[in-house]
């Protein structure tokens, strides 16, 4: 895998700050997770991360409320804030990245088609958490590489502005 820009700056920009990131994976499947560690001295910035892709995982490994999840699914807003912030307390990183989304081909709604996933980044330090979605076209595949790269730029774009 090559690295992209954004993921070097990402973790330069960690370095320096002394900080660290974890990840908690939906759609993305551990892609996050395996785009930091191909970089050489991820240990230094990288905390762990969280593949959870059921409701019940993101609540037993992350402390996702059922209820929220109940509420807004598990694709939402929400609960990708709570991912984020699930993972910067369950690990102790500075931040956390978070993703959750409806890869395909199949289990799409009028509400949320095929290719919507959510992103959020939370900062353990500020409590700030940001969060958007985005709709990615193509496969499967596809849609989970444009949202790994996504997440990567999310959380660089955060991480460098608290600078």
């Amino acid at each position: 895998m090559s690295v992209s820009e954004p993921l070097r700056i990402l973790a330069n920009t960690l370095i320096v700050q002394k900080q660290t990131i974890s990840a908690a994976e939906s759609c993305t499947g551990g892609g996050i997770a395996y785009a930091f560690t191909s970089m050489d001295g991820s240990s230094q910035w990288f905390q762990q991360s969280w593949v959870t892709y059921s409701n019940e995982s993101k609540t037993q490994a992350l402390g996702v409320s059922h209820s929220l999840i109940s509420a807004h699914g598990a694709v939402s807003c929400e609960v990708v804030e709570a991912m984020a912030a699930g993972a910067c307390e369950r690990s102790g990183a500075d931040w956390g990245v978070a993703t959750s989304g409806i890869a395909g081909p199949g289990g799409g709604t009028a509400e949320k088609p095929v290719g919507t996933v959510w992103f959020a980044v939370a900062c353990r330090e500020t409590q700030a958490v940001k969060s958007c979605h985005q709709l990615f076209s193509g496969s499967r595949e596809a849609v989970r590489e444009q949202a790994i790269t996504y997440a990567i730029e999310l959380a660089n774009s955060m991480v460098s502005k608290a600078k």
